[in-house]
């Protein structure tokens, strides 16, 4: 990886002519990124040296049973080791100071050869400020923290992870390749258990992942896997970027839940937060070498004024080092096959994306934008193609920063896909203020469509996000109180319920279909998940109720979330056999507002959606280009998915040689109310 980076910016022109007018800018950022390539190539011989820190930083055992230790704290005075290894004595073993900040330790072997430091045993780094005082913390490069006794109090614990050679984990299964097309489930680990407990990683990889693979999704995306002290924070607040949290099990457990994904052919994303850091000081990151800046901006552009934690500062050489060969860790260590990055508005921008988007281009190429963190990803990004030409990354970008998802060599900053953030914010938005007699169809196909051409995104019809306390899942939204007395197929029919089904069944297949060219769901939400999510804290008692998954429910085939359940995987399925998510950006030929129709071409495929509440639709005229003979492939309304069976889908469609709607030809079909379906070609 020591070749300099292609550039060809004419192609981003000829894709955005109005990209022209801010040609100077985003030459500018190119120019920086390759800048800093260079200077990495010349300085470290590359990004491949460069990007595995992991190996010379933080605490190594070699061959020899000898220890070496290394830091970077540049404001410490001096630096010291201690632990169970030297009882605690936190002046006996001292670092000696380095050039450029770092500061490096050696400890030989016992006389009898056995290591000085053992497995599992416990360490910690003291720092002695400049004005004298001790400070204990934790090494950032610390691969395994446990929380500690209660007795203790609430700081984790560096443990040494260095197993015997027999007890180590060794990978069984090749990865995957990279998915034609992205079908994702978003999951967390803890909350993945029906226990009132923390999830572990092999109940993860034993009970769950078979269940995901089952229902037709190729990618997960994991959640809440770097260390984070709060586990409230949903892993959003990370305290140590290194160790797979402890709290699911050991760094070998999180090894074999990979490896059983990998099993299954499902690729493994990694949430990636390098948006900013918790404040914990003694078990994160905060002030590790006694100052406020460090691995930090220092003053006010260091603290992230909503989310109250550090921010990174990307133009400084080691924190660069820290977080490429942090990516570089995931993959190597655990075989992550990709990334998800976090709060990458947050990192775009010096206001943190605290205001409003209106997609006027002098938004993204102003002063606003913060252009070391913007260079960073691009870095990260170039990095981890050349590294992998089969990783995925994904940015969770709310902004439309424009170039986002193409790559450097057009002056783009590299990522594969963004997430369409504003699909869920607009059902959510509907469900909560608008019955749907008053759903405006035209304003839900533009959120829907609303994307940049050639710049992949990942649909989602509702986040995680909607899932916690405080708001309701689209289920939720829909069926409510209903859902705890009406959910059996042996109770009494309800409307709430019929529509509730109906609807989350329309929603999930119009936002897969025409949302994007990926699909996310977050664990749960595919069976309709009921009430919220709330993890343990002061304001519920420490209740595990609600930060578990009632996976019973879908299961049982008296209840009706099965429905929900099984229209998901025929939905996967479906897009599996006629690929509609890899391909150009759906044809809308109709959206009707009084009748509640949308019509869609895709891949060939008509999808038709009659939202209506009420007014079915006999001989219903649709434009189609394909002429020929049509067949329903999947349909809303099969008793299998808690339907009606008005739609029959043994009958063929012949098209008509009149066009309709802008298209060559037309159909004519029945179109029940609040159903959906997906006519192929045969």
């Amino acid at each position: 990886m020591a070749n300099e980076p292609k550039v060809n910016l004419e192609k981003l022109f000829e894709l955005d002519p109005y990209l022209k007018s801010h040609e100077q800018e985003i030459r500018r950022r190119n120019t920086e990124f390759r800048g800093w390539i260079k200077r990495l190539n010349d300085l470290e011989g590359g990004l491949n040296e460069f990007t595995q820190g992991y190996k010379y930083f933080g605490l190594h055992i070699a061959q020899d049973n000898s220890v070496v230790a290394r830091e970077w704290a540049p404001g410490a005075k001096e630096v010291y080791l201690t632990g169970d290894f030297n009882n605690w004595q936190w002046l006996a073993t001292p670092y000696e100071k380095l050039a450029f900040g770092k500061w490096e330790l050696k400890i030989p072997p016992n006389p009898d050869g056995s290591c000085a430091i053992k497995h599992l045993s416990e360490i910690k780094v003291i720092i002695r400020k400049q004005d004298g005082a001790l400070v204990d913390r934790l090494s950032p490069w610390a691969k395994y923290v446990v929380p500690p006794p209660k007795e203790l109090g609430v700081n984790f614990q560096q443990r040494v992870w260095h197993p015997p050679a027999h007890e180590k984990y060794m990978f069984r299964h090749r990865k995957p390749s990279r998915p034609r097309a992205l079908r994702i489930y978003e999951c967390h680990v803890g909350i993945a258990t029906e226990e009132y407990g923390v999830g572990t990683y092999r109940n993860f990889a034993d009970n769950i992942i078979p269940r995901i693979a089952k229902l037709g999704y190729n990618t997960i995306q994991l959640m809440a896997i770097m260390e984070h002290a709060y586990y409230a924070s949903f892993g959003y607040q990370v305290t140590s970027f290194f160790a797979a949290s402890s709290r699911y099990g050991t760094p070998d457990e999180l090894k074999y839940m990979v490896d059983k994904a990998h099993e299954h052919g499902i690729f493994v994303l990694l949430d990636v937060v390098h948006s900013h850091a918790s404040k914990n000081t003694q078990d994160g990151l905060n002030q590790f070498d006694g100052t406020n800046a460090c691995y930090f901006h220092d003053g006010s552009r260091g603290e992230h004024p909503t989310w109250g934690s550090r921010l990174f500062n990307y133009s400084e050489y080691e924190v660069l080092r820290f977080l490429l060969s942090n990516l570089r860790w995931w993959r190597d260590e655990y075989n992550f096959d990709g990334y998800r990055f976090d709060g990458v508005t947050s990192m775009l921008y010096h206001s943190r994306g605290g205001e409003g988007f209106s997609g006027d281009y002098n938004e993204y190429f102003g002063l606003n934008v913060d252009t070391e963190a913007l260079i960073y990803l691009a870095i990260a990004n170039y990095f981890l193609h050349e590294m992998d030409p089969n990783v995925i990354t994904i940015a969770e970008d709310v902004s439309g920063m424009p170039t986002l998802c193409r790559p450097t060599e057009e002056g783009g900053i590299g990522f594969d896909y963004r997430l369409a953030m504003a699909i869920p914010d607009k059902w959510i938005q509907l469900l909560k203020t608008k019955s749907d007699e008053e759903w405006n169809i035209g304003n839900i196909v533009h959120t829907l469509t609303n994307r940049r051409w050639k710049e992949s995104t990942v649909a989602y019809a509702e986040s995680h996000d909607q899932a916690l306390v405080g708001d309701k899942t689209i289920a939720f939204w829909l069926m409510d109180k209903e859902m705890y007395t009406h959910m059996s197929i042996v109770s009494d029919p309800s409307l709430i319920i019929d529509r509730g089904i109906a609807l989350h069944k329309m929603i999930r297949l119009i936002t897969h279909s025409l949302g994007g060219e990926a699909y996310l769901n977050f664990m749960g939400n595919e069976f309709g998940h009921p009430e919220w999510l709330d993890f343990p804290r002061v304001g519920n008692n420490d209740s595990y109720h609600y930060a578990r998954r009632q996976w019973h429910l879908v299961d049982d085939q008296l209840l009706k979330y099965r429905f929900l359940n099984e229209f998901d995987r025929a939905m996967h399925h479906a897009e599996e056999k006629y690929h509609w998510l890899d391909c150009l950006p759906a044809y809308v030929s109709w959206k009707h507002e009084d009748d509640k129709v949308i019509a869609f071409e895709r891949n060939n495929l008509l999808f038709l959606f009659n939202f209506h509440s009420t007014k079915s639709f006999t001989d219903y005229r649709i434009g189609v280009e394909l002429a020929g003979k049509y067949r329903v492939v999947l349909s809303s309304d099969d008793a299998e998915f808690g339907g009606f069976n008005r739609i029959d889908k043994n009958v063929d469609h012949h098209t008509f040689p009149e066009g309709w709607a802008g298209r060559r030809n037309h159909i004519q079909l029945y179109l029940p109310c609040r159903t959906a379906c997906i006519l192929a070609p045969q």
